[in-house]
């Protein structure tokens, strides 16, 4: 085993991603081996869609694998005979084909891909071990890339008729009756995109869609003047604050005939850094009282999936529902929900999780994450939203300290950085982390993220 030796666990955005940093340069003295279950790269949760009308929520000018070539994506997407719209948004399909070309074009004997998956990561003198269920390999490091967990499961609903579990198992969502009523738990954008396969082919099919807060994303809107920068206070900051701080941005805006969209964007640069000026106190003040009018309002839909919706809601055939789901019964191969919101129970063909990606890893059941904390490589963060890490990306170990040679990329470090599941900012992080690992094996990384 040799420093140089790099090894990334999975190969959705954020390891292939990482990969590229590492590979980008052909005379950086470093071997990369992706570890991805499937055997497959670039697809992971976010991009494995086989529905094209799954669209990103990103417009395709922000979503270029270089920060310093914007113009990439729609470069690639030119050369595929494509003609692209900056302003537009792309299939997730089709990005999941760019990333595999981008890597494809630093790819060299440098680069191994091994299908399987690492169930377990084993310290040793120089680095580590990594063991799937046929064979055993050695790094010097270990980048953990392995993107989003699956959906926390609900304990209601456990073994009710017509569970599906993956929201992403669109072979199931597509084999439902012509005339199925299926309850969609959750209102985020993989509910939407459910939506979207469940009701777009089959008219007689209803749906209903049930959370909490009952409350969906907003779209974007098609034309967007350029973002409303603020400058956030100086000096600590409250959750209580920055809400008012936002509300009085967007006030300032409305007033110069600025959209709030604006405003939101404007505060995505400085969204990390606002982040980790609050105490954890306030962190989780943000989390209990903002978060979710923050998130459908960050998080927003492409303005053609906004317009299915509302289609899909006009026509009866999609209903919201807030409060969520006051009790289950079983009526032979069909499922009865009671919801506080609505005056009768609904009878459904089948139920959809889409509450969300399991966060606590101290709770999830995935064979790696359970070694890695059995061993005290890893540990949650404060707040349970990922992994225990610096912002850097260096893992912290259940000692408090970072684990020498192991870091993370992606949404395992939203509870460091809340901002860390999109492309802007995960290609940042893979560049960073490219950086350090490449400055301890003599390589330099001279390109911005």
């Amino acid at each position: 085993m040799t420093v140089d030796e790099v090894a990334i666990v999975g190969g959705g955005a954020s390891g292939v991603l990482t990969a590229f940093q590492l590979l980008r340069r052909p005379d950086d003295p470093v071997r990369v081996t992706v570890h991805e279950a499937t055997g497959v790269l670039g697809r992971g949760v976010a991009y494995g869609t086989s529905d094209p009308r799954h669209l990103l929520n990103v417009r395709a000018r922000h979503m270029s694998a270089y920060a310093d070539a914007p113009s990439d994506l729609l470069d690639w997407a030119r050369r595929a005979g494509r003609d692209p719209d900056p302003l537009g948004f792309l299939p997730r399909m089709e990005f999941a084909a760019y990333l595999q070309d981008t890597l494809a074009d630093v790819a060299d004997h440098r680069l191994t891909i091994s299908a399987g998956r690492v169930d377990d990561v084993v310290p040793v003198p120089g680095g580590f071990e990594l063991h799937t269920r046929d064979r055993v390999t050695t790094a010097g490091t270990v980048v953990l890339a392995y993107g989003n967990q699956a959906p926390q499961e609900l304990r209601e609903l456990a073994g009710v008729p017509g569970l599906i579990a993956n929201p992403w198992d669109l072979a199931a969502i597509r084999a439902l009756p012509g005339d199925a009523t299926v309850v969609i738990v959750g209102m985020g954008l993989t509910a939407v995109d459910t939506v979207i396969t469940l009701l777009e082919e089959e008219p007689a099919r209803r749906a209903i869609m049930v959370s909490r807060h009952g409350l969906l994303p907003f779209a974007h809107i098609e034309q967007q003047s350029t973002a409303w920068v603020s400058d956030v206070p100086p000096g600590p900051l409250t959750a209580d604050g920055m809400a008012a701080f936002l509300e009085g941005q967007v006030a300032a805006a409305r007033s110069h005939g600025v959209d709030w969209r604006n405003v939101v964007d404007g505060l995505r640069p400085q969204t990390q850094s606002i982040w980790m000026r609050l105490s954890t106190d306030e962190r989780r003040r943000f989390l209990s009282t903002y978060a979710r009018d923050w998130e459908v309002r960050r998080h927003r839909m492409a303005p053609e999936v906004g317009e299915r919706i509302r289609g899909y809601r006009r026509d009866g055939r999609l209903v919201l529902v807030a409060d969520g789901i006051g009790g289950v019964d079983v009526r032979g191969a069909r499922t009865e929900l009671r919801m506080p919101a609505l005056p009768d129970p609904v009878l459904a063909d089948a139920v959809v999780t889409c509450t969300g990606p399991l966060t606590d890893i101290s709770s999830s059941t995935d064979p790696l994450l359970q070694a890695l904390q059995r061993r005290g490589l890893v540990a949650p963060d404060p707040l349970k939203l990922g992994l225990d890490a610096t912002p850097e990306g260096e893992v912290v170990g259940a000692d408090g300290l970072p684990v020498p040679g192991l870091y993370a990329v992606g949404p395992p470090r939203k509870g460091i950085l809340w901002e860390s599941t999109a492309i802007p900012e995960i290609r940042t992080q893979a560049a960073e982390v490219a950086r350090r690992v490449l400055a301890g094996v003599g390589g330099v990384l001279t390109t911005n993220a």
